[in-house]
């Protein structure tokens, strides 16, 4: 997949931006900045983050991300989304006031880092949802070159 140098870009920065996420993560499991907080919630985000990163680092030195990678990466969103969702319903619809710059989070108020997360998660679909369009658009574009010219497009 040949992408133009825009996306190559924007694809290269991404892929530092959800690096960076999920280096931050590691603060979740500091305990003199969460209370009680979770070694493996925090390690699965990590993770999660470095899949969305990874996705977009095959986007630059590959010719596409595998499809099953791509339908892992937009599962995990929605699984994120839905594990976390309950506490932006509460911070939108509950009778606190919305607010997204609580601090960090407390165990007797979860909704602000539940709500972040939750936009954490909707990010990275979009991302995978571009990743899954530039596939689209630029494999096909490879595809149709004749064969055996490079513009082969890998389906593993």
């Amino acid at each position: 997949m040949h992408l133009p140098l825009p996306f190559r870009i924007f694809n290269g920065f991404a892929v530092v931006l959800f690096a960076a996420f999920a280096f931050f993560q590691y603060n979740d499991i500091d305990p003199a900045v969460y209370h009680q907080a979770s070694s493996v919630d925090a390690a699965l985000w990590l993770g999660f983050y470095a899949l969305i990163a990874i996705l977009f680092a095959l986007s630059l030195f590959r010719r596409a991300a595998p499809v099953w990678m791509l339908l892992v990466g937009a599962l995990a969103c929605l699984v994120e989304m839905g594990r976390t969702g309950w506490g932006l319903w509460i911070n939108i619809f509950g009778k606190e006031e919305f607010t997204m710059m609580q601090v960090s989070m407390s165990a007797t108020d979860p909704r602000v880092e539940l709500s972040r997360e939750f936009f954490g998660a909707l990010l990275a679909l979009a991302a995978v949802t571009l990743l899954w369009w530039e596939r689209r658009k630029f494999a096909a574009t490879a595809s149709s070159s004749p064969p055996g010219s490079g513009g082969e497009v890998d389906e593993s």
